[in-house]
């Protein structure tokens, strides 16, 4: 799956053609030019809580306030609790910042999402096809009067932000105002509640380090860091997760639970709601005694307070990572001397790189995960020359089959399954409104992946069911080329994915095609799908034995059809002639790629073999497991799908064919002449 920093920015103006029920444009959005103003029945009114928020705008002499669409933790995906930029627009996107003034309100957006606030929003609101801060201060600038105060919540700014809000306002008469109360939260008096569930560890049978173990690695490389951090404020919700084999329930996607730790060399204060502590889980985290390995379980309301109240003291200093902290946190860490920064904490960098439990369980994970998406695929098969399968409903199915297998925990993500022109969106998912009908005359692309108690899953694959264009070929097998030369490819330990990305990339700028996404990401072990801090953007860490990433290549044609080849894959030692200490990449996704989109003529040797070895561990692999719950049709597809390729510009065969006895006849006779 796409990280969000490098959607692809295609036009969705696609999504209004051949649109399964589809209706008009003047129907399907709003129209503010006219008089009184369309709007239509997905629009939401949103003139009450702007007279609100305005009312405490006034009370506290602020011009205009900040609404970003994320959490106090920087989420990717957040709850529906945290969602105030919906709630004071109606905009449902997952990437936006809105802007309210006391007589404008306007969303900021990437083109992903342009149709759709024209569809959600009412005319309270303006539009701004862009998403740079930049273009949000510039806007600033000309709307608020000078010496206007410009309102924010510290919580959901990260310090790179509110540094770019600062920059960017210059010397404008402009200022940043922190406001730690949410004034979306004072009007909105419905808000969701927090889930209900509790915080759960995880089975013995998937973990190799103890809490303590944890504990005790963490503790050791603050003592050895040479700046001399006393404490390590955890913000990123994984960190804690990971830090306590705990997981939880209150993040769509994500099994993560609201939570902050700060860890001191003789104390653990774990910062939750405390409402949903059991006596169970105070047992485990031995919360009823005061040594170095006893934790001590705060409210998560505290942390202000409670951060205030440690920094207070004499030589004391507090080792943050700049990536998740929000400026909240990080404002009140003063003064200076009592800061240290890096881009990420010792946990993320150290939860990096997987044990041996980690990479087992991980890789079985990976196993069932196949059989489900072969069972799509083998479907799909079936049901689309039928011509009564839509978008919506093969992602409903890839789900349903994902539920059935061991220690499911539910999808790592919304599914992406798209065909024809909404497959050149590259983040698209499919909706009642939008969802096309599957047929064999178009290109179709499925991005899915799975939560299992063992690790998280993410693969894309994009197949044609009837006969599929030159072009469409030539561009699948050379986003394929780009996915194995990643694959195949010998480096030093320590080389970071930005120095060979374009390795995913060379097969298709021969021929003039690119692609506008990153080149992939980390994966977890029962966390995020975009586990940072690995992967090719070069605010990446760089690779070592045990990491996992995706490679995710593609091509998309606007207006027309999409490709993405996306596998997980874990970076093992390589056996080089001379050197020592090097990497290569094993491929972890185990599903077929579709054979009549693989122009063989195009690959190298070296890239057929690589091919025809992936095939050979598909069926050792997952084989198996087919036979082990019985699907023996879907066994019988996935051997028919992994027939070793035999020769360039062959189809999938395990004989010579009689062309190749061509071929090989006639290089004989020029051989002899």
């Amino acid at each position: 799956m796409l990280s969000c920093g490098w959607l692809l920015a295609l036009s969705l103006a696609a999504l209004a053609e051949n649109i399964l029920g589809a209706v008009t444009y003047e129907q399907t959005e709003r129209n503010c030019s006219l008089s009184p103003p369309y709007l239509p029945s997905t629009a939401v009114n949103t003139t009450l809580q702007l007279q609100e928020l305005r009312e405490q705008m006034l009370e506290l002499n602020i011009s205009a306030y900040i609404i970003p669409g994320t959490d106090a933790h920087l989420s990717e995906y957040i709850a529906p609790r945290d969602a105030r930029m919906a709630f004071m627009t109606g905009f449902t996107g997952s990437a936006g910042t809105a802007v309210v003034t006391h007589t404008k309100a306007v969303l900021w957006t990437d083109s992903r999402y342009w149709a759709q606030a024209e569809r959600q929003m009412d005319c309270n609101w303006e539009l701004e096809k862009d998403v740079s801060i930049s273009s949000v201060v510039e806007w600033l600038i000309s709307t608020v009067p000078l010496g206007g105060q410009i309102g924010f919540d510290p919580f959901l700014f990260s310090l790179k932000t509110q540094e770019d809000y600062e920059l960017n306002l210059g010397s404008s008469n402009h200022s940043l105002k922190s406001i730690p109360t949410n004034l979306v939260d004072r009007v909105w008096k419905k808000r969701p509640s927090i889930l209900s569930d509790k915080p759960d560890r995880l089975p013995d049978r998937v973990i190799q380090s103890t809490w303590q173990d944890k504990v005790t690695l963490i503790r050791s490389q603050l003592r050895d860091n040479p700046y001399q951090p006393t404490a390590l404020l955890l913000s990123a919700l994984d960190e804690t997760a990971w830090l306590f084999n705990l997981r939880g329930s209150d993040i769509p996607y994500n099994p993560f639970f609201y939570s902050y730790t700060l860890l001191t060399m003789d104390t653990i204060w774990l910062f939750l709601h405390m409402e949903r502590v059991t006596e169970e889980l105070k047992v485990y985290l031995n919360a009823s005694c005061n040594g170095s390995l006893c934790v001590q379980l705060k409210s998560y309301d505290s942390v202000l307070a409670e951060v205030k109240k440690y920094v207070a003291q004499p030589k004391v200093k507090v080792w943050i990572g700049t990536e998740y902290t929000n400026y909240a946190l990080y404002e009140i860490i003063t003064p200076q001397d009592k800061l240290m920064t890096s881009s990420y904490s010792p946990v993320l960098t150290t939860k990096a790189v997987k044990d041996e439990t980690e990479q087992r369980v991980l890789r079985n994970a990976h196993v069932r995960d196949a059989v489900a998406v072969i069972q799509l695929l083998m479907w799909l098969e079936k049901a689309v020359p039928a011509g009564k399968e839509t978008e919506l409903t093969a992602a409903e199915y890839v789900n349903k089959c994902r539920s059935k297998q061991k220690d499911s925990k539910g999808p790592s993500f919304e599914t992406i399954s798209a065909s024809g022109p909404n497959a050149a969106l590259a983040h698209y998912n499919p909706t009642a409104e939008t969802s096309r009908r599957l047929t064999v005359d178009e290109m179709y692309l499925v991005d899915s992946g799975g939560q299992y108690l063992d690790g998280t899953t993410d693969i894309t694959r994009t197949v044609h069911w009837g006969t599929p264009t030159a072009m469409q070929r030539e561009a699948f097998t050379r986003v394929l080329m780009g996915n194995i030369e990643i694959s195949r490819t010998i480096f030093p330990s320590g080389t970071r994915g930005v120095n060979i990305e374009m390795l995913g990339r060379r097969a298709l700028w021969e021929v003039g095609l690119n692609y506008g996404h990153g080149t992939g990401h980390g994966v977890g072990n029962y966390f995020s799908v975009h586990e940072w801090p690995v992967g090719f953007q070069s605010n990446n860490i760089p690779f070592k034995e045990g990491m996992f990433t995706s490679i995710e290549p593609g091509y998309y044609k606007e207006n027309d059809f999409g490709i993405r080849i996306e596998d997980v894959v874990v970076i093992i030692p390589a056996q080089t002639k001379h050197g020592h200490n090097f990497l290569t990449f094993d491929t972890v996704s185990l599903v077929p790629y579709d054979k009549k989109l693989i122009d063989t003529s195009l690959l190298s040797s070296e890239q057929l073999q690589w091919l025809n070895k992936y095939y050979e561990t598909i069926r050792e692999v997952v084989g198996p497991e087919l036979d082990k719950q019985k699907l023996y049709e879907e066994k019988d597809w996935m051997l028919r799908n992994t027939e070793p390729f035999t020769s360039p510009g062959s189809s999938a065969s395990t004989s010579i064919s009689s062309l190749t006895l061509i071929a090989l006849a006639v290089a004989l006779v020029h051989d002899i002449i």
